[in-house]
């Protein structure tokens, strides 16, 4: 049968049917192109740690926070929070500090955690009351079914506090995990002769690709470093959002630095060949613990079919000779 048939008229042309096939080939050759092609995302960050300069500068000097363009537009989740009055208080100020340390840092972040924390609870303790105690599926008692939209709606206070928790910690691995090789390229910065400032942004610039949470870091330190009164109060801050026991010895180390006047290149060539130490260690320690995890997998998947090969010959003829 041909396939000719089953077209209809209008594309039976051979002219119709040539601008489908280039119009094909011009779309699979942008697709390919757009897959192989290695987006940069460093201006795109750069611009980021500018309006974040800028902002704190404004809050330096004005004494006001300035705010946001979505804040602005006053959607239904900044009513409901202001409405509340949520953005207020120590609470308020401790949950910023946990999105800051998980990477997000503007004011739309905290609004939509808080609205997250009151809005998710209500709509699974719906979903709760429809499913286990209207519909019943599973035929519970009523007890039961209270137990269950209790149940979702602890899930659903807790499941934000979760997210947050896990990007922390995912955020904190990668970091931990490139912080010694950018420890030696800031030896090597400041071995040429450039200061703390200059050295943490060139090596933002360095590692943006391979370790971006790292670079944010040190970048928007850097910019701190530069206006801020206190240059101690910028390293806090640094060890105030990343907070992990190498940060920390890194920013003890700076302060140090900055107090005594040491050599900045030798301080930082012992930290950073403590750390690679350190991550050594720890590969070291996974390696170690590897025997002990695969013993369970090794007992309920391989010795069993290694049962079956061994002694299934024999048991199958021990079943023909008492058979026969």
């Amino acid at each position: 049968m041909d396939i000719t048939t089953l077209l209809p008229d209008w594309m039976k042309s051979e002219d119709i049917m040539a601008i489908v096939a280039g119009v094909a080939a011009f779309v699979s050759f942008l697709m390919i192109w757009n897959a192989l092609l290695v987006k940069d995302t460093l201006p795109d960050r750069i611009k980021k740690l500018d309006s974040r300069r800028k902002k704190l500068k404004d809050d330096l000097v004005h004494k006001k926070t300035q705010r946001s363009p979505l804040i602005a537009k006053e959607t239904l989740m900044h009513r409901v929070v202001k409405k509340l009055k949520l953005m207020k208080g120590e609470g308020a100020r401790q949950i910023s500090a946990h999105l800051a340390q998980a990477g997000w840092r503007s004011k739309d972040a905290l609004v939509t955690y808080l609205f997250a924390r009151i809005s998710l609870p209500l709509f699974l303790i719906t979903f709760g009351v429809i499913y286990f105690i209207i519909q019943n599926p599973f035929e519970w008692p009523l007890g039961g079914g209270i137990a269950g939209v209790v149940g979702m709606g602890v899930v659903g206070y807790a499941l934000p506090g979760i997210l947050v928790k896990n990007q922390i910690s995912k955020r904190y691995k990668e970091m931990q995990k490139s912080l010694p090789d950018a420890l030696d390229l800031l030896v090597i910065c400041t071995e040429a002769g450039l200061n703390l400032d200059s050295g943490l942004d060139r090596v933002c610039r360095e590692i943006s690709n391979s370790a971006p949470e790292l670079a944010d870091e040190f970048g928007l330190t850097s910019i701190e470093l530069g206006f801020l009164a206190d240059r101690k109060e910028a390293l806090m801050n640094l060890a105030a959002r990343v907070d992990f026991q190498s940060m920390n010895t890194l920013v003890n180390t700076l302060l140090q630095t900055e107090k005594y006047g040491t050599p900045l290149a030798v301080a930082l060539r012992v930290l950073s060949a403590e750390m690679r130490d350190e991550r050594l260690m720890r590969a070291e320690e996974k390696a170690a613990r590897l025997p002990a995890i695969m013993t369970v997998p090794m007992i309920v998947f391989i010795l069993p079919a290694l049962f079956i090969v061994l002694i299934g010959p024999a048991v199958l003829r021990a079943i023909d000779a008492f058979g026969g």
